[in-house]
């Protein structure tokens, strides 16, 4: 498998080999120790699927705060998507600033998000699958979103806001500065 470190280096993009033949094909997309040579020690217990029927379907930018914050390690299986993940940790050099891959079933990546970043993607193709694994189980208490068009944030989608698809919960998220008020509380 190759791993690559992206512009933020915790966050890495993952190239499963694919043995194909005329029966199909057959590829490990996980391995624990391949993993972990690359400083992604996570275990995973939890594996979520979603399915978006139209491209412009704008999911996130979740997270969950600690100690319930997740690991992610995202692929998919039809379809393609831009993957985007926003360092939110509160004393990174990187606060703020975004990693965005395009992830799709043809080149067969994968990106690992580590915790202390704010996920979020957007279908590029119709019938687009996506399955991701997480370091955390699901909390909704624990659940929070930060506005995907942020202009703080300043993340480019390729898409214009009238061919988006969104919950309320994406529309209504909060604003970066509302998130870095929250966490100076906190601290």
């Amino acid at each position: 498998m190759k791993i690559e470190s992206l512009e933020i280096p915790e966050v890495k993009l993952l190239f499963p080999r694919k043995f194909e033949d005329e029966r199909g094909f057959f590829s490990e997309t996980y391995n624990q120790e391949e993993f972990s040579k690359a400083g992604i020690t996570q275990d995973f217990v939890q594996d979520n699927h979603s399915f978006s029927k139209s491209p412009g379907v704008l999911r996130g930018l979740h997270f969950q705060r600690e100690p319930y914050a997740q690991d992610k390690l995202v692929r998919v299986l039809r379809g393609r998507i831009l993957d985007v993940a926003v360092d939110i940790r509160p004393n990174s050099p990187t606060l703020g600033k975004s990693v965005i891959a395009e992830i799709n079933a043809d080149d067969w990546n994968q990106i690992f998000v580590p915790r202390g970043f704010a996920h979020g993607f957007l279908t590029l193709a119709p019938d687009t699958e996506v399955v991701y694994k997480v370091s955390r189980p699901y909390t909704p208490s624990a659940e929070h979103a930060i506005l995907w068009n942020d202009p703080d944030l300043g993340i480019n989608w390729p898409m214009d806001e009238s061919q988006l698809i969104l919950s309320a919960k994406d529309t209504n998220a909060m604003s970066f500065k509302k998130y870095l008020e929250t966490v100076r509380y906190e601290n």
